[in-house]
């Protein structure tokens, strides 16, 4: 479902009353299915893994009132960005208010989510649609941003928050996962020199490239491949404790790799749709996920699908 607006209005030279409010959301992603550095001092990258779930915010515009009050009040940065919408295609301010079930920290692409969906209604509230290469300009001076402006799965620049390709959509998946608890400061993991050799650069490429045709031919086997070889290289700087005992589960119940917040502390195997007695093996997934956290920290989500998907806004809004 696309933005929408809920109250008339009239454009950029709007009235001294005029009053607005849009609706907009954006997904999260389970971390990344590879994240790393391209060769020769290539950017940093990473690739999405887009799931069925999202931040929506809700933005009530007034043109005669000056500046944004957000709630919650911690989300600064959805207020910098609010602001930045306002003063590049009009004046006023207003309310922003952001709701969802992605949790922070987590390496869940929250904060992403929040900027992407808050950009998307304050510019719905004044009669503008943003492309996705419009938002990651609004984005770029605030923070290192995921590629949820995007449809699908994408090869991004976070540190320089821009596309680098877009790879396709994935097959039909659940990850089960578990939170290994605490939270990682996705800003000032991004400030650490990550120093990667040449040979690394050169296997991130690689991956990368297997990533791209596997995502376009629905190569789940691939994709798992890719995502649990880039997991264990991201060890030395993000460490995850249960990798080893996630890697051998996933093969034991089937799936066909692990995938990890490689700034967060969550990690999760990957069970296609199409295997074999999908539905014993999500159970026996989740259950022994149980047996190395706490059952509360078991996570359980979607792949995103965007098949009726034709612009940069969430195909729902849920």
């Amino acid at each position: 479902m696309t933005s929408r607006q809920l109250v008339e209005h009239t454009g950029r030279h709007v009235g001294p009353h005029v009053r607005a409010v849009a609706v907009s959301s954006a997904f999260g992603t389970f971390g990344e299915l590879l994240q790393g550095a391209l060769p020769d001092d290539g950017p940093d990258f990473l690739v999405t893994l887009p799931i069925a779930r999202w931040v929506t915010a809700t933005f009530e515009y007034e043109s005669a009132r000056d500046g944004v009050e957000v709630f919650p009040a911690t989300k600064t940065k959805a207020r910098r960005v609010a602001e930045a919408v306002l003063g590049r295609f009009t004046s006023g301010g207003g309310s922003l208010r952001l709701s969802g079930s992605l949790p922070e920290g987590k390496g869940l692409a929250s904060s992403s989510a929040d900027l992407v969906a808050t950009a998307r209604a304050v510019a719905s509230s004044v009669g503008v649609e943003l492309a996705p290469a419009a938002i990651e300009d609004l984005l770029r001076p605030v923070e290192p941003t995921d590629g949820v402006m995007y449809p699908g799965v994408v090869a991004f620049e976070h540190r320089n928050v821009a596309l680098l390709d877009r790879l396709g959509v994935l097959p039909p998946m659940t990850i089960v996962g578990i939170d290994e608890g605490g939270t990682v400061d996705t800003v000032a993991f991004n400030r650490i020199p990550k120093n990667f050799s040449p040979a690394e650069r050169e296997e991130y490429a690689r991956l990368l490239d297997e990533a791209r045709t596997a995502v376009r031919a629905g190569d789940t086997a691939v994709i798992g491949r890719v995502a649990t070889r880039s997991a264990h290289l991201n060890q030395r700087l993000c460490p995850k404790r249960t990798l080893d005992a996630m890697t051998a589960l996933s093969a034991e119940v089937g799936g066909v790799g692990v995938v990890t917040g490689h700034s967060g502390s969550t990690i999760g195997l990957m069970l296609p749709h199409d295997i074999p007695h999908f539905r014993s093996r999500l159970a026996e997934a989740i259950n022994r996920c149980g047996q190395l956290v706490h059952h509360e920290r078991v996570l359980c989500f979607q792949s995103l699908g965007f098949e009726s998907t034709g612009s940069g806004t969430s195909d729902a809004l849920q």
